[in-house]
């Protein structure tokens, strides 16, 4: 598993169980993350700035995912109803619950997905057992699933319900 993966998935769980402190340590995490990068990793687009700009422009996904996590927080601690409305309400406490097992179960399929990419970019067809493909397809389905509940318990909030 690429370090790069391991350092995200601390910084995650930091800012879930230290959430008072969400900023500072998303931030600590995106510095330890292009810190590693800069210093440990050989770029594709090549060596320095130039190669951090570019890896940055190809892992804008997750920097954009990081940045709506940190706006989910601050709506909960600094906007909105609060911290103590939300963290009473069912309805908040069991969207947050699957979201954290949606975040993850989507491990599996993304290492999954990763390991394809040397024969994708060879211009191959991966080859993926059937079990794995199953098992794949399952996860990807719960967790398809898991977004119609959260969507449910997002509608359920909205109209004050199931405090």
């Amino acid at each position: 598993m690429p370090a790069e993966f391991l350092i995200f998935g601390v910084t995650l769980a930091g800012v879930a169980l230290f959430h008072r402190r969400a900023l500072p340590i998303a931030a600590a995490g995106l510095a330890a993350v292009i810190a590693y990068e800069w210093l440990f990793a050989t770029f594709p687009a090549g060596p320095g700035l130039t190669g951090l700009a570019a890896q940055l422009a190809h892992e804008w996904v997750i920097l954009a995912n990081l940045f709506l996590l940190l706006v989910g927080f601050a709506r909960v601690f600094w906007f909105e109803k609060g911290a103590t409305y939300y963290f009473h309400s069912h309805a908040f406490l069991t969207k947050f619950a699957l979201f954290i097992l949606m975040a993850l179960l989507s491990i599996v399929p993304t290492i999954e997905f990763l390991s394809w990419r040397k024969a994708v970019e060879a211009g191959q067809v991966p080859v993926v057992a059937a079990a794995k493909l199953k098992r794949v397809r399952m996860i990807v389905h719960i967790e398809l699933a898991a977004i119609v509940l959260i969507l449910l318990c997002a509608a359920m909030m909205a109209k004050g319900g199931w405090v």
